[in-house]
């Protein structure tokens, strides 16, 4: 009679940002988390400045892991995102960061690491977009979750205090902000799914698969994770009273009725520059392009959380 063929725990990988995690012991918390629901013990994977992600979870992948679990802030989330594009194996969160957009936008707890654990390893599985950027004239594509931005944002994000951010958060972003605002536009024209192009000159132009900042700030009201599209908005405020009339807008309730606020939706988009500009993806600056080509590829990424 033969015996029974035993079963094997599941098993997840740990991607770690150590520079996110200086106060807490994370591969501890989740090494509790794991013990107390019967998960083996997890694959730990530390990230570095030349090797921000991606690679780790290849590794991770080929190790044959259950879950791959991404510990630190929004960059470190995409390039583990990256790396599980349409493979079918899910990603867990651990929010460590300033800004956790993907975490605030999916209402994870931000603020409690251990209950992130647990929620990464009891939840379910639901499918999200991610969004594709190619890049000038590299053939490769970069992928963001939440939010890119090119012109201004990405300027501010590129130029923001590191010794602030740590100390003030988001807040930080401000300051920075407020030493951008001078500048002049750029001529700009932008397609929507292989549409006629668009003539602008504008300021800056963010993209987004989901809406919410830190503060509560939702910039894109009404975009979904899962919905199969994006949102895009151009900016082009004119002195500093564009600029105050443009963050009012951007506060209020519903999209912003400022006229120098436009906004679009769509599966692609192909953005060309007059001048390069900054561009930042989920808050890592790319430095200056001239052409961007963003495209949508609807449910590539599986995300494990409690799904109401």
């Amino acid at each position: 009679m033969s015996q029974p063929r035993a079963v094997r725990p599941n098993r997840a990988a740990l991607i770690v940002n150590p520079l996110k995690c200086k106060t807490i012991d994370v591969r501890q918390i989740v090494s509790t988390a794991c013990t107390g629901e019967g998960w083996a013990e997890s694959l730990f994977l530390e990230t570095t400045a030349d090797s921000p992600g991606v690679a780790q979870t290849r590794h991770a992948l080929s190790e044959g892991v259950d879950l791959v679990i991404a510990a630190g802030g929004d960059g470190t989330v995409r390039c583990v995102a990256q790396a599980l594009q349409n493979t079918g194996t899910a990603l867990g969160l651990i929010p460590l960061g300033t800004g956790n957009l993907l975490a605030r936008n999916l209402g994870l707890n931000i603020s409690n690491p251990g209950a992130a654990a647990r929620e990464a390893l009891r939840g379910s599985d639901h499918p999200i977009d991610v969004i594709g950027a190619i890049l000038d004239q590299d053939k490769a594509q970069q992928l963001f979750v939440v939010m890119a931005g090119l012109g201004f944002d990405a300027a501010v994000m590129a130029d923001t205090n590191v010794n602030l951010k740590e100390s003030l958060g988001w807040l930080a972003y401000i300051e920075a902000g407020i030493r951008k605002l001078p500048g002049r536009p750029v001529k700009a024209s932008i397609s929507i799914d292989g549409g006629p192009a668009s003539a602008h000159r504008l300021r800056g132009i963010m993209s987004g698969n989901c809406g919410k900042l830190q503060g509560g700030v939702e910039i894109f009201p009404g975009a979904r994770f899962d919905d199969g599209s994006f949102d895009l908005m151009t900016l082009a405020p004119s002195g500093t009273f564009g600029w105050m009339g443009v963050l009012a807008g951007l506060l209020s309730r519903g999209r912003s009725k400022d006229p120098s606020i436009q906004y679009f939706r769509g599966k692609k988009a192909e953005i060309s520059l007059a001048k390069p500009q900054a561009l930042q993806l989920d808050g890592d600056p790319l430095g200056d392009v001239s052409h961007v080509i963003l495209t949508i590829d609807a449910g590539a990424l599986l995300v494990r959380k409690f799904w109401p």
